[in-house]
């Protein structure tokens, strides 16, 4: 293949694999990452057929992880960072130090030498970004105690790999009888770490607070919708490229700094919704590229040094995680999420392997094992995920039978009401509107802010995605009267739409539009009627400019 093309191919290959095997999969209810992961191994060099390009894949995945990072900026303030530093600082640094004991435990065993064994620990300690924020998206958690304090676990996961990415190059002369390092050596290099990141901290929050917010308001006052979301792009790639290069800092820590300072501008929801499509879409392309790396020779030749590796992974990283968040008088539900959503590794494994790998003192076989334990990990935590989620509720069954009735966000007698979708501009304005006229109301949004917002004017709000089935029962439509769809997304709504009328056959959806063909798509999957933005707001400005001199009608004597 000419080598202009591998890009091309890597990207044409990698999403029509994780498609097809993201959608068979699902149609075997397991979760699409255990399709995308299966289709990197389809891409990868130990399998027949095509074979992805193992430099750009990694990089394409990085960009995930940076847009999913900067998503999570926006929706998580530094208020809520400190808040959770009681428990995500000495509970990570513990969990770290338990997980990489284990690690060097299990080396020992193998007679591999002390270095190899604490770089192959440190390798299993950290969890991936992108696999524990699509578990708490899904279940709509980061934006509650448990998603924040996994937020900021992950964080000072992240920086105690920076601070491990810089020491090790220093560290392993010493530690494998090469060149002595001192020390001093050790000192300076552990303090130009943490001054580096402090410089950068300190620089996103004298300048980045003021200047991401300015340069994000004067873009959207040209008007132009992609110059926005071009600058918002430019806002998150470049913050994080810049981070690493000239602080040293991880890619994803960049970005989420970037997200955070630009949550306190007006237009973070817009932002979010902009860089929403790109994130997806790359980070699917992070488990294609774990895939991609993953040997299953391994499982052949090691299978019993791959059950620790894995054991380590999965059950005694979230024993210590466990243990740590029950220590610290947290209740038990929030000691399972965490410690469930900690039971993998990712991006930062690769990372610290590769390099021990590069530097000699980590054995191709500890870096096989730590791809193996990644991806069966990754495989099984979507599994755990869902034996906690059926867990959690019988649990909460169990306790809501014996406790006396709490106030439900929707009232269990609601009826003839009226359900807003999307809580934005266009339908917060329509549902004050409403709501002044006395029409009950209940709002779906999935932004945590604009769920804030509803309910602070005293309207039952559900937060979550309406195209999630669970979410839209939880509005109750079938008791409901009428439906009107308030967000841009029409094909989103459309969809919707048809699962709301299969529910509520006899009720009226009305949505928004921006062009004719979305309007037919509407009206198509069982809208009622789909108003076209800029025909009524052309309609409006007509009305208006025939009710102002010279053009209204003169007034004729009676």
């Amino acid at each position: 293949m000419p080598h202009h093309t591998s890009l091309i191919a890597m990207l044409v290959f990698g999403f029509v694999l994780a498609f097809a095997l993201g959608a068979l999969a699902h149609r075997l209810r397991l979760s699409p990452l255990v399709g995308y992961l299966l289709a990197g191994v389809l891409a990868g060099p130990f399998t027949p057929g095509f074979v992805g390009d193992a430099e750009i894949a990694p990089q394409l995945a990085e960009i995930g992880v940076i847009l999913l990072m900067f998503g999570v900026g926006l929706h998580f303030s530094l208020r809520d960072l400190m808040s959770v530093k009681n428990i995500a600082i000495p509970g990570a640094v513990a969990q770290i130090a338990v997980a990489t004991l284990l690690g060097w435990g299990l080396a020992e065993m193998m007679g591999w030498s002390h270095i190899q064994g604490i770089v192959f620990g440190f390798s299993l300690a950290t969890a991936s970004t992108v696999v524990l924020l699509r578990a708490m998206e899904e279940r709509r958690l980061l934006d509650t105690r448990r998603g924040k304090i996994a937020v900021g676990w992950l964080i000072v996961e992240d920086l105690a790999c920076v601070v491990a990415l810089v020491l090790i190059p220093a560290l392993a002369g010493a530690l494998a009888g090469a060149e002595a390092v001192g020390a001093g050596a050790v000192l300076k290099a552990l303090a130009l770490t943490f001054g580096k990141v402090a410089a950068f901290v300190a620089f996103m929050l004298v300048v980045g607070r003021k200047a991401i917010p300015w340069v994000l308001e004067r873009v959207a006052g040209t008007g132009s919708r992609e110059l926005f979301t071009l600058a918002v792009l430019a806002i998150a790639m470049g913050v994080a490229f810049g981070s690493a290069e000239l602080f040293g800092v991880s890619f994803a820590l960049g970005a989420f700094f970037a997200g955070m300072l630009l949550n306190e501008s007006e237009f973070s929801h817009q932002a979010a919704q902009d860089s929403l499509p790109m994130r997806d879409a790359f980070a699917v392309l992070f488990f294609v590229s774990v895939g991609m790396l993953f040997d299953p020779n391994i499982l052949v030749q090691h299978p019993w040094q791959v059950l620790a590796t894995t054991l380590i992974i999965v059950f005694g990283k979230s024993a210590a995680a466990y243990a740590i968040v029950r220590a610290f008088g947290h209740p038990n539900a929030t000691a399972l999420t965490i410690s469930t959503s900690l039971a993998q590794i990712g991006e930062f494994a690769f990372i610290i392997a590769g390099l021990g790998l590069t530097l000699g003192i980590l054995p191709k076989d500890g870096h096989s094992l730590v791809l193996a334990g990644a991806l069966i990990s990754i495989m099984l935590n979507p599994i755990l995920f869902m034996v906690l989620d059926r867990w959690m509720a019988r649990e909460n069954a169990r306790v809501a039978a014996n406790a006396p009735p709490e106030p439900e966000v929707v009232p269990m007698d609601i009826a003839g009401h009226a359900i807003i979708v999307g809580y934005g501009r266009v339908g917060s304005q329509l549902a004050k509107l409403l709501h002044e006229r006395g029409v009950p109301l209940v709002v779906i949004e999935d932004d945590a802010d604009l769920v804030e917002q509803a309910r602070a004017y005293g309207l039952p709000v559900v937060r979550g995605n309406a195209a999630n089935k669970r979410v839209l029962q939880e509005a109750a439509p079938e008791r409901a009267k009428l439906a009107v769809f308030a967000i841009p997304q029409a094909l989103e709504a459309g969809e919707t739409i048809e699962r709301l009328k299969a529910l509520n056959p006899r009720i009226t959806v009305l949505a928004r539009a921006h062009s004719e063909a979305q309007v037919k798509h509407l009206l198509a999957h069982g809208a009622d009627a789909a108003v076209l933005a800029e025909r009524e707001l052309a309609y409006s400005l007509a009305e208006m400019v025939m009710a102002t001199p010279p053009y209204r009608p003169a007034r004729t004597a009676v």
